[in-house]
């Protein structure tokens, strides 16, 4: 009966020790496929045809095609002078582009 309740403290003991480190590791993870599904999700100003262009909010006919003739972009703020993009849109867009390299 003792050997039984020693068991038991240990294993209690054992599972309130392992407890709060259980999960953790799962938030970092989901947190790593958020990013990589966010970075799959932006539209590369440097090989993204006019359609795809087009379809980010403020980019219409006249500014996809600055933007592809003004290619490549080293930075995606360079839309803004190169391309002609008011800055305005810029502040709106910025999280939805990226100007990939090769």
């Amino acid at each position: 009966m003792k050997l039984q309740k020693s068991l038991l403290v240990l294993v209690i003991a054992l599972c309130v020790a392992i407890a709060p480190g259980y999960g953790q590791a799962a938030p970092k993870k989901a947190a790593a496929a958020k990013t990589e599904a966010a970075a799959a999700t932006l539209i590369d100003i440097n090989s993204a045809d006019a359609a795809t262009l087009k379809s980010i909010p403020g980019i219409g006919d006249a500014y996809s095609s600055k933007i592809i003739a003004n290619r490549p972009y080293k930075g995606k703020d360079e839309i803004v002078k190169k391309a002609g993009v008011p800055q305005g849109v810029y502040d709106k867009i910025k999280d939805k582009i990226i100007a990939k390299q090769k």
